[in-house]
């Protein structure tokens, strides 16, 4: 009989998705480096990027300084990771393929399990905390920019993250998206008035994810986006340039209010 797990991983591998129990065998057997803790420089630029402060309490980190590729060190890069906690060679390999500079990133959870973890361009800002889980999600870090997931953020399926032209998305603690959901602050082209040539479509923009945010199947938040803490965004709901006030409800396309005050729970109990 065919267990859950390895049903899993078949499914995985037929639709192009790393085989988890591979990932983990092949990291078991990497050997990296691990040097000192995280430098006062880079826990202050953590903060500055959005990052609360007491989330770096008690959490032990060590810079991973190799096997990593030649550029990497001569360009002022940066990668802690969470002691006891592995590194994915894969998500490595794919992280180094074109060189940048001035990149941080800390790891404080195990993301074996993810699709992607890449960088375009220098002085990216990446911060995964304790306690995340993204199977087969994709996180993507332009130049100038940061993606902080501060742990507690459970992504159950191929979620994608997208920051760049120096935007930031900042999620606080304890967070539930449905699979497929989808966050970026650009939409990766330009789209501009007729008339005026003026760029009509967000540029850099900022998302920021209150506490205890539950994102529905296949919603999607861009452009300069805040939810409140509490608040529920519906299936297929698309949030763009909006404020959703803390423990509301919205859905539909663009996202409209439909119900105030609601309480929502992880156990799905009557």
């Amino acid at each position: 009989m065919m267990l859950l797990g390895d049903q899993r991983d078949v499914a995985a591998a037929a639709n192009g998705f790393p085989d988890v129990a591979a990932a983990r065998d092949k990291v078991r057997g990497m050997s990296w480096t691990r040097g000192e803790g995280l430098r006062a420089e880079h826990r202050e630029r953590l903060i500055a990027a959005g990052l609360a402060p007491e989330v770096l309490v008690g959490l032990e980190l060590s810079e991973i300084t190799g096997p990593l590729p030649e550029w990497w060190h001569e360009g002022g890069n940066a990668i802690y990771v969470r002691d006891g906690f592995p590194l994915a060679e894969r998500l490595i390999e794919l992280l180094g393929f074109y060189p940048f500079s001035d990149a941080l990133i800390v790891v404080a959870t195990d993301i074996t399990s993810m699709q992607a973890l890449l960088v375009g361009g220098d002085s990216p800002t990446i911060f995964i905390g304790p306690d995340t889980s993204m199977v087969w999600g994709e996180v993507y870090c332009g130049g100038g920019s940061a993606v902080i997931l501060s742990g507690g953020l459970v992504a159950t399926s191929r979620a994608q993250i997208d920051a760049r032209n120096g935007g930031s998305i900042v999620a606080v603690g304890d967070q539930l998206w449905a699979a497929n959901v989808y966050v970026a602050t650009d939409d990766m082209h330009r789209l501009e008035d007729g008339e005026t040539g003026e760029r009509i479509n967000p540029y850099g923009a900022h998302i920021r994810f209150g506490e205890h945010v539950w994102l529905g199947r296949d919603a999607i938040v861009t452009g300069n986006v805040e939810v409140g803490d509490g608040a529920v965004v519906g299936m297929r709901a698309m949030v763009r340039n909006q404020k959703i006030e803390p423990r509301t409800a919205v859905a539909g396309v663009p996202a409209r209010l439909i119900r105030e005050n609601v309480v929502w729970s992880g156990d799905d109990t009557p």
